[in-house]
């Protein structure tokens, strides 16, 4: 009997090189992905050589698409995005359509009709969420406001490429039927459309309603069975199930993967089926970069070098213009509109997808489609360097244009508080520092108590809601004196730091002292070096999370074997 081995070549291929270069990458300071994409040039039919199945790899790709999906729907966080709403929404739709225009514009000067042109701008106006959070994690702002503000801003962009790639083959059946007269085309696009989004809002109707409660439920049951196996053979028939699924309703494995790990999320088992799904998430993302890797033409970089140029300045300075524009008008500062166009200043994997569907499809060329990956390759690369650039940016910036210091120093309404405030927050006051989980506890704590204080905090659709309710806040980064002295420290009894970040509470800590030598400063931690720091420093009263969950849990214990008469030795 002969046995066909190209699923099992071209797997251990792909995993094999993948393995080498993503290897290499990463010691080079460049996201491991550049380095799948390159294995993936080395297996493809543009490089002499092995040269790997297509079709199966385009198989491969498509549970990549699903595994990939359905990572993010299981960290998508409705509550991240709602608090950063105000900018992120309009911010990042704004920001796609300019960049689409953008591309559109460079395309059809290239002689590509509007059609193709508007699906080339669209892949390049999305960022890649992999290589941002990859980013932001590395330079340690993941949990800051500006962090948080670009997690938003491409969660949105997710969102919207989701749509796209939903509707993009009703559109391609319309586009490319369009030779049949105007009128049975403009049918045609109602009908499609019509029954598309139909398709798709019974889909999501029926995952919300019916899928957070089922889905759930069916995990706890499995999760009963203790059988870890069984458990990580549900979430997996889970995530393929959904998503193909919404393959035969309306033609998007990506919608019905997104969804299923988003009511997954809703599960208490939901860190389980994160952590147990990881390793097959990461096992056929890899093999999905692999696969577009195939797709690319490395010709393209001798044959269009002006393409490509042009590819790459839309994505690292076009749409890094059009977002710190964007934020600026928004009436954020210029580091935050700094930091969020360095982390759009790139694109990937959605991306991919939209170039990768739309040549499928016949509304890509696979020209274009190079072009699409080469920019990838050469932003992805490169994007380290934006975040390196800035602070001398910004200082450059500061320095040369009058109107960049007009922008810093314009007048915030936000960033003092009204001149009716109460004199209870003057005077004796709480001064709370950062308002996320462990401020907002603590302001309730002071509330029960009707103990004053004044709320510091960077995320200024948090500071709106608070003035709406009444409360005392002002806007800004505590670590500038400006914000500090806005609280009315120099006259505060206490400062609360509720931020973890360690290099910030050192800063508030010289100020707060400095214009109130007896203020009492009380700060948290959960770095496991900074408690004996900052204690022998003499910062304050420290509180490290690990140090008082233990105790917590330790005087919980103790005090159910507390001594009684008739039993020392069993809980009370």
């Amino acid at each position: 009997m002969e046995h066909n081995l190209n699923l099992i070549t071209t797997i251990t291929a792909g995993f094999g090189i993948a393995l080498v270069l993503g290897f290499i990458a990463e010691r080079l300071r460049i996201p491991a992905l550049v380095g799948y994409l390159f294995a993936g040039m080395l297996i493809g039919p543009a490089t002499p050589g092995f040269v790997a199945d297509g079709g199966i790899a385009n198989q491969l790709a498509e549970l990549g698409v699903i595994f990939l999906m359905f990572g993010v729907g299981l960290h998508f966080s409705l509550g991240d995005l709602m608090s950063v709403r105000r900018i992120a929404v309009p911010g990042a739709v704004a920001q796609m359509g300019l960049a689409t225009i953008l591309g559109m514009l460079f395309a059809e000067i290239w002689g590509l009709d509007r059609g193709h042109a508007f699906v080339f701008g669209l892949s390049l106006s999305c960022a890649s969420t992999v290589v941002l959070l990859k980013a932001l994690e590395t330079r340690g702002e993941l949990e800051t406001m500006n962090g948080r503000i670009a997690v938003g801003w491409l969660i949105v962009e997710d969102l919207a490429t989701v749509l796209a790639l939903v509707l993009l083959p009703p559109f391609a059946a319309i586009y490319l039927s369009k030779g049949d007269g105007v009128d049975e085309v403009q049918i045609s696009v109602l009908m499609e459309v019509g029954k598309t989004l139909m398709f798709v809002a019974a889909f999501i109707f029926l995952m919300l309603a019916a899928g957070r409660r089922v889905l759930p439920w069916f995990l706890k049951q499995v999760a009963r069975t203790n059988s870890r196996e069984l458990f990580t053979l549900a979430v997996i028939a889970i995530a393929v199930g959904i998503a193909f699924c919404a393959e035969m309703l309306f033609k998007s494995f990506a919608l019905g993967a997104f969804f299923a790990g988003m009511v997954m999320r809703e599960s208490d088992l939901s860190h389980r089926a994160a952590e147990e799904s990881l390793p097959f998430r990461d096992a056929f993302s890899v093999l999905f970069f692999v696969s577009v890797g195939m797709l690319f033409e490395p010709s393209i970089l001798v044959n269009a070098p002006l393409k490509t140029l042009a590819v790459v300045a839309i994505i690292m300075l076009g749409k890094t213009l059009i977002a710190a524009a964007l934020v600026l008008a928004f009436r954020y500062p210029l580091n935050t509109a700094l930091t969020v166009s360095a982390s759009l200043a790139q694109i990937g994997e959605f991306s991919f997808l939209l170039a990768w569907l739309a040549v499928k499809l016949g509304l890509m060329h696979e020209e274009y489609q190079s072009l699409v990956l080469a920019g990838a390759l050469i932003s992805i690369a490169l994007n380290p360097l934006m975040f390196m650039a800035i602070n001398p940016v910004k200082r450059w910036m500061l320095s040369r244009f009058e109107y960049v210091r007009q922008l810093e120093r314009r007048e915030e309404p936000y960033a003092q508080l009204p001149m009716t405030t109460d004199r209870k927050y003057l005077e004796g006051q709480v001064v709370l520092v950062g308002y996320g989980r462990v401020g907002q506890r603590i302001a309730q704590a002071l509330s029960e108590r009707n103990i004053p204080y004044v709320v510091a905090e960077q995320n200024r659709e948090c500071v709106e809601d608070l003035r709406e309710q009444g409360k005392a806040a002002v806007y800004g980064d505590a670590t500038d004196p400006a914000v500090l002295i806005q609280a009315h420290i120099a006259n505060a009894a206490i400062l609360v730091v509720a931020t973890p970040l360690p290099q910030d509470i050192y800063m508030m800590a010289e100020t707060a002292r400095t214009l109130n030598p007896n203020i009492e400063i009380v700060v948290r931690t959960s770095s496991d070096k900074e408690p004996h720091m900052l204690r022998n420093e003499g910062i304050g009263v420290v509180f490290h999370e690990v140090e008082e969950l233990a105790k917590s849990m330790s005087n919980h214990v103790v005090e159910r074997f507390r001594p009684v008469d008739h039993d020392r030795h069993h809980p009370a």
